[in-house]
């Protein structure tokens, strides 16, 4: 097939690459060429902005394409233009969205049929600045524009849950890795909570097996739920890093409503944990149905620690460093739980 990736250089994007490469795929990328992921001599990349509508125009002269992936497009007017002048050179389009487009997550599950944000298809909020409120209405406003420009019948949109693996430029996962590394006593929630991350691997292998089978619609995609816990996480990382660690790492485990009272930013101060009814209760039935298969946490764990420890490194972005909390503010935190339990 081919294939055109809008971005392709930083993390999903650059996995779906890779992985269409290795299935024996025609793999054209467009991005601005700021990035330094390196791309298969085989892979035609095309400079270009795709705020730039003349930019758009040249790319689609180079077509047709049997499918577009948007894995990155997050301002709905920039993803409506993209894919209106798209439309009439690729044949389907896949567009990435998110969790966050649920209205009610993360305090009640979610499946592909809970009610979404109120969208816009021209919103355009003026900034390219994270902001994490304004996410999930906007990658709604991107699923309406993707649907405006290809229809239902030509448009797969895939909704995944948390994504970490190699090249991930958030942050969460390469945090709690360097924390064990340092050891000593780690603040450390909700040992039993059920948790879903999926692997990059296993989204790229997901959207993929859809594209070649020619299927839309809509899924979500995590990893099935009670499958892992946030203390199987936790250890996973421990377990990595044990032969590097400056001294072994003690998990300190502190009640979550103590926690919430302590002011530690949740999902970002100690990343992937909050103190919600329903962070980790995405239904993925659907997705299982048509052939969602996801590896073990551990695994996941385990593979981004060797392709840090061997010189890997993210995208730099501003999200990255939102996550964690300062060694002071953990220790006071520590010092205060066992005040509070009374022991030492």
């Amino acid at each position: 097939m081919r294939v055109l990736v809008l971005g392709g250089s930083w993390f999903v994007g650059r996995v779906v690459v890779e992985d269409a490469v290795q299935r024996g795929h025609d793999v054209t990328v467009f991005n601005r060429g700021r990035s330094s992921g390196q791309l298969s001599a085989s892979v035609r990349r095309v400079i270009g902005d795709r705020e730039v509508v003349e930019d758009l125009e040249r790319l689609a002269a180079l077509g047709p394409w049997d499918v577009l992936v948007d894995v990155g497009g997050s301002i709905p007017a920039v993803v409506g233009r993209s894919a209106a002048v798209l439309a009439g050179a690729a044949e389907r389009c896949v567009f990435v969205s998110t969790i966050s487009a649920y209205r009610d997550w993360p305090h009640a599950p979610v499946s592909e049929e809970s009610p979404l944000w109120e969208g816009d298809a021209d919103a355009d909020p003026g900034t390219r600045r994270w902001d994490p409120d304004a996410y999930g209405p906007l990658k709604v406003g991107c699923e309406i524009a993707c649907r405006r420009a290809f229809g239902s019948d030509r448009l797969l949109l895939l909704r995944p849950h948390v994504v970490l693996g190699r090249y991930e430029y958030v942050g969460r996962l390469p945090w709690w890795l360097s924390r064990m590394q340092r050891g000593g006593h780690v603040l450390a929630p909700a040992p039993d909570r059920s948790i879903q991350p999926v692997d990059v691997r296993d989204v790229s292998s997901f959207l993929l097996d859809q594209v070649e089978q020619e299927r839309s619609g809509v899924f979500n995609i995590a990893a099935p739920p009670g499958t892992a816990t946030y203390g199987d996480m936790l250890r996973a990382c421990m377990t990595a890093v044990a032969d590097v660690a400056s001294q072994p790492a003690e998990l300190v485990w502190v009640d979550e409503q103590w926690l919430t009272a302590q002011g530690v930013v949740q999902w970002t101060g100690l990343p992937l944990w909050r103190n919600a009814a329903a962070p980790w209760h995405m239904n993925v039935d659907r997705a299982q149905a048509v052939g969602l298969r996801c590896r073990p946490l551990a695994e996941t764990v385990g593979d981004t620690w060797d392709w840090l420890r061997s010189g890997g490194h993210p995208v730099d972005h501003e999200r990255f460093r939102q996550h964690g909390i300062a060694a002071d503010s953990e220790a006071a935190i520590i010092r205060r739980w066992r005040a509070h339990r009374g022991t030492r």
